[in-house]
């Protein structure tokens, strides 16, 4: 064999050898792997934050986040969309996932949120309180009855006798959000977290009845991750001494330690 040939013998050698090593060698610690992770729309930006915290400690691993309606993610999860990770803004909606035997384990609560009501910045609509949201011309906007944000509206008003009629019922609450900070309504019912995110762009109005329809939001590991010890590792993160840090930033309440 020539000498410049046996480089080139080698290169090929070296490639059949890698090629031939099982995928999960890469690192035992699941580097070169993608997680990923469904949460809540409220959760987005918090989520990210954590997402940012677990790579840069897992070098190698990539977090996919898909964050939306709790309701649309866990119907995604039962129709097999493949996740590693479930974090739902209610526990309601985490039911539908673990009754279906699709959690690797208990889910595990790490945060709290409450609503609040966003008018476009400076209220000129002039809302003060809960009632007035079902003052006749105007434009409120809801989450939809299904979506944890709409069921902590139901119970709010089954609880005080005010019934609203919204002009629209979005599938998460940002979409909520969204129709505010656009001018779309004149009010929208919001986590206070959202309002928080939003900054001058709207005006908060809280209202003491959100008290009675708190929104506890849990989170668990899927049976089908395709590497479930790092999604255990997640789940970890997200309940663990940082993760409470940035909730509480964000403006979540979490469990006492």
């Amino acid at each position: 064999m020539s000498a410049h040939r046996a480089p080139r013998a080698l290169v090929a050698a070296a490639a059949a050898l890698v090629a031939a090593l099982p995928a999960g060698c890469a690192d035992a610690d699941g580097a070169g792997r993608t997680l990923t992770v469904f949460a809540a729309a409220s959760l987005q930006e918090v989520f990210t934050e954590v997402a940012q915290d677990f790579e840069r400690d897992h070098p190698g691993v990539d977090v996919a986040l898909s964050a939306a309606g709790s309701s649309d993610l866990a119907t995604q999860i039962a129709e097999g969309a493949p996740a590693d990770v479930f974090a739902s803004a209610d526990e309601a909606t985490m039911a539908r996932v673990t009754g279906a035997g699709l959690t690797a384990g208990e889910p595990e609560v790490f945060a709290t949120n409450v609503l609040t009501i966003a008018t476009p910045a400076g209220n000129t609509a002039g809302v003060t309180s809960f009632a007035d949201l079902a003052r006749p011309g105007l434009a409120v906007v809801a989450c939809a009855p299904q979506v944890p944000c709409g069921a902590a509206a139901q119970r709010v008003q089954e609880a005080t006798g005010v019934a609203l009629t919204p002009v629209s019922e979005e599938s998460s609450v940002t979409d909520v959000l969204g129709k505010v900070t656009s001018g779309q309504a004149d009010a929208g019912l919001v986590y206070a977290t959202d309002v928080a995110r939003a900054g001058d762009a709207v005006t908060a109005v809280p209202f003491p009845e959100a008290a009675g329809a708190v929104n506890t939001y849990p989170v668990a590991a899927l049976r089908d991750a395709a590497d479930p010890a790092l999604a255990a590792q997640f789940v970890d993160a997200v309940t663990g001494p940082a993760g409470r840090q940035a909730l509480l930033a964000a403006g979540f309440g979490v469990p006492a330690a």
